[in-house]
């Protein structure tokens, strides 16, 4: 059996028979891989404690010469996140991260600018510095820009005019052209969502450059509202479906 180790963070975990666990993993070398972790809801010492959801670990896993999943040999905890699953409001916030990039990404896909980011979000989570919604608005326009579906924010998807010469300050998003629609544009076209320029001009700023100064973003109120419900509904929009644990996270904010 050949094996191989990475720094990993747990995605998914699943009940495999009467004492095994099946494993999703997010690693930074191997990308988005599944294993099996044998009898890990039987032993007390093996992975007691180990293989929580979020958790970040140094995982070791082998490969034998019959086709099925790797095993997980070994697993180090390196940081649990215990604060978030403590926390009803944080589990439902790293559950919809957690599933969109397990969603998104291809099994052995290598991503490591997106490892930095989860691993990013989910240590702010759980240090609490930083509000839930703000790191998800964060989480959302640095994983969409990563997944190569940046929404136009800049200007009208239509006629090319920039954001900051329309007159009015509330702007319609065009989900189906993916961009902002000025008001000479904005009608016959469906799947509007409305929002401030300076709601805009936030999600802007958390959009490109170093995670620390994008975390101290202060969102207004107005701007955190209208930022989750643009990102919650451009982002299923254009992954094709719409996350269950989405579904969850509304029914805990309400």
């Amino acid at each position: 059996m050949s094996s191989y180790s990475s720094p990993a963070i747990v995605l998914r975990r699943i009940d495999f028979g009467d004492y095994d666990l099946i494993i999703t993993f997010f690693t930074s070398t191997q990308g988005k891989f599944s294993a099996i972790a044998k009898s890990a809801k039987k032993s007390t010492k093996r992975f007691a404690g180990v293989l929580e959801l979020f958790s970040e670990l140094n995982i070791v896993c082998g490969t034998g010469r019959k086709k099925g999943l790797p095993i997980l040999q070994e697993a180090t905890l390196v940081e649990p996140f215990s604060n978030i699953r403590s926390s009803i409001i944080k589990t439902a916030y790293a559950s919809y991260w957690a599933e969109l990039v397990n969603e998104w990404m291809e099994p052995g896909q290598q991503e490591s600018q997106l490892y930095q980011l989860l691993q990013y979000v989910l240590r702010e989570l759980h240090m609490d510095r930083t509000p839930e919604a703000a790191l998800s608005i964060l989480f959302q326009m640095r994983f969409m820009r990563i997944a190569g579906l940046v929404p136009n924010l800049r200007h009208c998807s239509v006629c090319r005019i920039e954001m900051e010469k329309m007159q009015n300050p509330k702007v319609r998003f065009n989900l189906v052209k993916g961009g902002i629609a000025c008001d000479r544009c904005v009608s016959g076209i469906s799947g509007k969502i409305l929002f401030s320029k300076g709601t805009i001009k936030q999600l802007l700023w958390v959009e490109k450059g170093d995670l620390n100064t994008a975390a101290r973003v202060r969102f207004t109120s107005r701007a955190l509202e209208e930022g989750l419900e643009f990102l919650e509904a451009f982002v299923p929009y254009h992954l094709g479906r719409e996350p269950r644990s989405l579904k969850f996270l509304r029914q805990i904010r309400q």
